[in-house]
């Protein structure tokens, strides 16, 4: 989904990628602040290390966040919600490593390409190619 982004200088920005939203969202109240600003973490270390997935990131955050919201207010330990969600990350990790697929071929290159191009395949050509 696109986002515009007004600034206070120049012409409104439109994209789509989920770390320059990001970046841009400021709020008012310090610890909604707070929280944005841990949100702005996540979709960014996504960006630096995967260079992708940063609106899935940021909404499995959000998720998270609400979903650890509910389960504190009906008594959960916030403790033991923390070491509940480590050992659930531990085991997506070990699950993505147990199921990702070497891509090997230049047609695969072009068909993640692709994707990433939000569906373009001459952008998927492009990167084949290069």
């Amino acid at each position: 989904r696109n986002v515009v982004i007004d600034k206070s200088f120049g012409a409104p920005r439109i994209t789509k990628d989920g770390v320059t939203v990001a970046k841009e969202i400021e709020l008012e109240d310090k610890f909604e602040n707070m929280g944005a600003q841990m949100v702005r973490e996540v979709a960014s270390k996504t960006n630096d290390i995967a260079g992708d997935g940063t609106t899935t990131a940021t909404v499995l955050a959000q998720s998270i966040v609400q979903e650890g919201h509910k389960a504190v207010a009906a008594g959960m330990n916030p403790m033991d919600l923390k070491r509940g969600i480590d050992l659930a990350v531990s085991d997506v990790v070990a699950t993505l490593i147990k199921n990702a697929k070497k891509i090997k071929t230049s047609e695969e290159v072009a068909q993640v390409g692709t994707i990433a191009g939000n569906g373009d395949a001459s952008v998927g050509s492009m990167i084949a190619e290069a």
